[in-house]
């Protein structure tokens, strides 16, 4: 081969530090929050490795304590995660040439990669293989870290007395970090407000259980006229 596999592991590494910033914290965060309901440590680490989702996760953790039916968690999962269809719709051209690594590129779209990877820049220097193990580091990476910090949390949590007032607002906290950083990289404020201000109307006119999903389609089509692209 004509590249090396360490130097584009290190590279995607080097891409992955903000996300590896936050999740070391956020997944601490988790992991403290899954031992503050009485489960046990590993629990953490289980979920992190077979979910995969932030923000999940912390509802999850939710449900569990309120007893919620099978039926009602996976109608709540669904509404929550139902951004994840723009996300995926939006990767479908980078995720095609993406081979083996596919399947696993699909199931580790968080915010948090989805964000690294919808920006990256296209680099003629770089071979389609690099490309493809490129992203397939990034998101293996990122999995690492989230998988890493919920078990430290979880662990944490265990031998530690700990107030956990206000520990799952750090997951808010980095999207707020990460939209800040999507802002300067792709430089088209217009689709920022009117994201934004699609999730203000969807917060304040409709029910929470639509709230965010409506908001989501609102945001999607008026971006999509505003860049002049075709449904």
């Amino acid at each position: 081969m004509s590249y090396s596999k360490r130097k584009v592991f290190l590279s995607a590494f080097k891409y992955s530090i903000p996300v590896l910033l936050g999740y070391i914290a956020i997944g601490i965060a988790f992991g403290l929050v899954i031992s503050g309901i009485g489960y046990p440590w590993y629990l953490a680490s289980i979920m992190s490795i077979w979910m995969f989702a932030g923000a999940g996760q912390f509802i999850a953790a939710g449900l569990f304590v309120s007893g919620a039916g099978i039926l009602q968690a996976c109608l709540i999962q669904l509404v929550v995660n139902a951004r994840h269809i723009a996300y995926g719709l939006s990767m479908l051209k980078r995720f095609d040439r993406q081979g083996p690594y596919k399947p696993y590129m699909v199931f580790s779209l968080t915010d948090e990669n989805f964000a690294l990877l919808s920006s990256m820049q296209e680099n003629p220097g770089r071979s389609d293989e690099e490309r493809r193990l490129f992203m397939f580091y990034v998101a293996g990476l990122d999995h690492s870290y989230w998988i890493i910090g919920s078990t430290l949390g979880a662990v944490a949590g265990t031998l530690i007395p700990f107030d956990f007032g206000g520990v799952s607002f750090a997951l808010t906290a980095m999207f707020v970090v990460l939209m800040i950083e999507q802002i300067k990289k792709v430089k088209k404020l217009p689709l920022f407000i009117v994201s934004g201000a699609a999730g203000l109307l969807g917060v304040f006119l409709l029910p929470g259980n639509i709230s965010l999903l409506a908001a989501l389609i609102l945001a999607l089509i008026i971006s999509i006229f505003i860049r002049g692209e075709k449904v």
